[in-house]
């Protein structure tokens, strides 16, 4: 069994307890309405003001609503960023200051994305909503488009990347924070973190179930796991970062291992001593300051045109 007293640091162990402290013990009895209230109240609470220079405007795009955050110079590329959230909580409150800092650190346009969430919209609701976020976001801004992604929103920005290769639109680069990507469930991660602080293996399972209803996980369907595609082949340069206390972490480094293995430049960075979640604990936890300018600094990279571990494309 992990020891995460050793594994965690204070102040990563007090960003947990933070946290937990705004889930009451019956949480998982009350309405999904009643849940997202709670987690929206739980993200708010880490939330900072927006950095100085930056304009915020709400736009649908192809049907989706989302929020538009601009310096006041337009930068190398357009990010379309996914909010995490299990497919079941999150939105732009949830996730505003996040995209906000990550807008002002890469100077680019950032796209947050409102996608439509489980019980209410099974799959691939979510992964069509992302489809179409990204067709109108590349026609309205022509250029370098590039797409980011926590979590769930970790899961659509690959899912999107994949889909974008046969149908558009064409995407520069990917960055994936902490996904879940449809791996099996024996990974070495999942086994030994399966009751990991923040998200545990019953947790995924949960989430999964809320999003496929009693049909279940769909087999061969890479828009709802990308792990299931049978093709890695002409993909982006995808970075991606994944917590080392997270039954997900092994499922990033899968993913980038198939994607090198199809000529494709990828790297998986395990963010030492993290835990699902850190975006969050950027301005309190060390460790996840050091993660979320790393994350910004491969966005600025993609956006220039750079491979962050690589040099120019």
């Amino acid at each position: 069994m992990t020891d995460y007293q050793t594994l965690l640091d204070d102040e990563t162990r007090a960003f947990i307890a933070r946290t937990d402290s705004f889930y009451p013990p019956d949480t998982a009895t009350k309405t999904i309405a009643e849940q997202r209230a709670v987690y929206d109240r739980m993200c708010q609470a880490f939330d900072v003001p927006h950095p100085p220079g930056l304009t915020v405007q709400d736009a649908p795009m192809g049907g989706v609503p989302c929020r538009i955050y601009e310096s006041g110079k337009p930068g190398p590329a357009t990010i379309l960023y996914f909010h995490g959230g299990g497919f079941v909580v999150g939105g732009l409150e949830s996730h505003d200051a996040i995209c906000a800092e990550l807008a002002s650190l890469t100077g680019c346009r950032l796209v947050s994305a409102d996608y439509r969430l489980a019980p209410e919209h099974k799959h691939p609701a979510q992964f069509d909503d992302a489809l179409s976020a990204a067709r109108a976001v590349a026609a309205r801004w022509p250029g370098r488009l590039l797409l980011a992604g926590d979590s769930a929103g970790g899961n659509l920005a690959a899912a999107v990347a994949q889909a974008a290769r046969r149908h558009g639109p064409q995407i520069a680069g990917v960055v994936l924070v902490y996904p879940g990507l449809g791996g099996p469930l024996d990974t070495p991660s999942m086994t030994a973190h399966a009751h990991a602080p923040m998200l545990s293996a019953s947790d995924v399972a949960f989430y999964h179930d809320i999003r496929f209803g009693p049909d279940g996980y769909p087999k061969a369907d890479p828009t709802a796991a990308p792990l299931q595609d049978t093709d890695f082949r002409g993909l982006p340069p995808t970075l991606i970062h994944v917590a080392e206390a997270d039954p997900l972490a092994s499922e990033g480094e899968l993913y980038a291992q198939r994607l090198r293995a199809a000529g494709v430049p990828a790297l998986s960075v395990t963010d030492k001593g993290l835990v699902h979640g850190h975006l969050r604990a950027r301005h309190s936890v060390a460790r996840a300051r050091a993660s979320f300018d790393a994350i910004a600094k491969g966005l600025t990279a993609l956006a220039q045109g750079q491979i962050p571990w690589r040099g120019a494309l």
